[in-house]
């Protein structure tokens, strides 16, 4: 497989994407489908209420096709699907609940948990049908550890806390399109190294599917993925950090989203445990326009943060293995 194949995967997803979010979008705003925003928000983003959600249908659409169409029918092609459209069904009804029923936090913390938790299950259950290895290879130390039964709370920790965390990056327009596509571009070029084509060509599909939603998201965006798309984008790359065996590499390339994470997390624990927050507020990308940054600038920011996280987490990876 040559880069070619991957360009073409790219193009066609970014078409499909380009193409069908204007017969979407109206669609989307005709059902009522619209935003909802957090009262303890940014007020700036009070704007944004009534904006088309769920558009991540659309991302998710032009990754199946193009998944299927470019690459070859396998195991990995079936798991990598599988997490995607799995996470994304959830992200689904969450949006749907929110819509639907006016419930504004859409499904419960639990439920959500309880889905997340029984899709790793079922990803993990026919991953270990392959014969997948259990080892974990820490990068800079170039040392493995074979986990054994520990690899399987490992797997489902993995999938469960990126997507999750991509879901808190998708708070600014065109903040998550962008800095997913940085790094399912940097996974994209590491399967093609390592002779991966099938996972090479999901990744692609997923950089040209998001990067035509950036088309429509970017600031001021005229849709939003909602849950639909950040739930499944981060299952998808959990999935391929996985497949690929570089999970603890995706804590490096998927820099931005642990931040994001990692906010939020230091957010609560302060103000459970001093009365008092770190930030003005949580995730970080919030701090920084309450800070005065325009959404333009932030999103800038992040992505040129996750460039340095991408390009680190290749350098690492081949030059320092």
């Amino acid at each position: 497989m040559s880069y070619t194949v991957l360009g073409l995967t790219i193009l066609a997803a970014f078409l499909i994407v380009v193409l069908l979010a204007p017969i979407c979008i109206p669609i989307l705003r005709r059902m009522k489908f619209g935003q909802t925003i957090r009262d303890e928000g940014p007020q700036s983003h009070q704007k944004k209420l009534g904006t088309p959600t769920m558009g991540g249908v659309v991302i998710l659409i032009a990754i199946a096709f193009t998944g299927f169409k470019f690459a070859d029918s396998n195991m990995e092609i079936f798991l990598l699907m599988l997490v995607t459209l799995g996470y994304g069904l959830l992200g689904f009804l969450d949006d749907f609940i929110k819509i639907a029923l006016k419930r504004n936090l859409g499904l419960t913390a639990k439920q959500k948990l309880f889905g997340q938790i029984i899709i790793a299950l079922i990803f993990y259950y026919f991953l270990m049908q392959q014969g997948h290895s259990t080892d974990l290879h820490i990068p800079l130390v170039d040392v493995t550890l074979p986990l054994g039964w520990f690899y399987l709370p490992f797997v489902v920790f993995l999938l469960v806390g990126f997507s999750n965390a991509t879901n808190l990056t998708d708070g600014i327009d065109g903040l998550l399109s962008g800095t997913a596509a940085i790094a399912f571009g940097a996974f994209a070029l590491l399967a093609l190294r390592y002779s991966e084509p099938e996972i090479a060509i999901f990744s692609a599909a997923v950089v040209g599917a998001v990067l035509g939603f950036l088309v429509y998201n970017a600031h001021p965006a005229k849709v939003f993925m909602g849950d639909t798309g950040s739930l499944a984008l981060g299952g998808a790359i959990a999935g391929i950090a996985i497949l690929t065996k570089m999970e603890l590499l995706l804590v490096i390339i998927g820099g931005v989203f642990v931040i994001e994470t990692l906010s939020v997390m230091l957010q609560v624990a302060s103000f459970k445990l001093r009365g008092k927050r770190i930030f003005r507020m949580s995730p970080i990308h919030h701090h920084f326009e309450l800070s005065g940054w325009s959404e333009w600038k932030v999103v800038v920011a992040f992505w040129a943060a996750g460039l340095v996280f991408a390009g680190a987490g290749i350098y690492i990876e081949v030059f320092m293995r």
